[in-house]
């Protein structure tokens, strides 16, 4: 017997059926909406294995997405959880940054006509701002303008 039972009010199944059909949103919220769907006592009321094998997931994503909807609230459910913290630290901090942009618009060292990202990234490493950084980070960190 379910421990999380989905019983949807006429309002979310609305919210759910036009995520479906106007699809706002990405993928996954689209897949979140049909497995809601689906699940809903009131509606089709399907079992987890049928679910999971309808929309290509495990039952444990459809376990775990009832859970989330019963414990959490629909909103949650729907839209999933934004991260607290990122995947991994940022290498450079603002003041690192700044120092790094500063670099960029001074000259190149001799030698060099212009600065490249590498060389920008070996000199980031040289002058101690951090232990380690890829040329890619140092792109980011020029590139950005928000």
């Amino acid at each position: 017997m379910k421990k999380y039972n989905v019983r949807l009010t006429q309002k979310e199944r609305q919210e759910l059926n036009e995520t479906i059909r106007s699809l706002k949103g990405n993928a996954q919220k689209a897949r979140r909406a049909r497995i809601l769907l689906k699940s809903d006592l009131r509606g089709p009321a399907w079992t987890d294995a049928k679910i999971a094998e309808a929309f290509s997931c495990r039952v444990q994503t459809v376990e775990n997405l009832r859970k989330r909807l019963v414990t959490e609230g629909f909103q949650l459910a729907l839209h999933g959880k934004q991260r607290s913290s990122p995947p991994r630290a940022k290498k450079l901090d603002g003041k690192k940054e700044a120092k790094l942009i500063a670099m960029r618009l001074g000259k190149p060292p001799k030698g060099f006509a212009n600065w490249s990202l590498r060389l920008l990234a070996e000199r980031v490493v040289e002058l101690g701002l951090t232990d380690e950084i890829s040329h890619e980070t140092v792109r980011k960190t020029l590139k950005k303008t928000a």
